[in-house]
């Protein structure tokens, strides 16, 4: 599984809204491991595909690029942070 992050700048709530907006019109099922965050700077989307190639395919797709765009979040700035080695959810380990 391999996970990356996209980095939304500007208000936390208004991008909150436009992410509901979003996450609306995508299936579930393929939510491997997503977390998104809101605070003071903005939003963070942390979201684990099964393969590097599997994420930047997806993160660069124009169907993705316009589910963004039509859910009125801005570009966001993208970091490739790499293999995921293991989670914990609730203390216990689920990979």
């Amino acid at each position: 599984m391999f996970l990356g992050i996209y980095r939304f700048e500007g208000n936390g709530e208004e991008l909150g809204a436009a992410y509901d907006r979003l996450i609306a019109t995508i299936p579930h099922e393929g939510l491997h491991l997503h977390i998104c965050a809101r605070g003071d700077q903005g939003l963070v989307i942390y979201d684990a595909c099964p393969t590097r190639e599997v994420f930047e395919s997806f993160a660069s797709s124009e169907q993705m690029r316009g589910a963004m765009a039509s859910a009125g979040l801005p570009e966001p700035e993208i970091d490739l942070v790499g293999d995921v080695h293991s989670v914990f959810w609730n203390g216990e380990r689920m990979l």
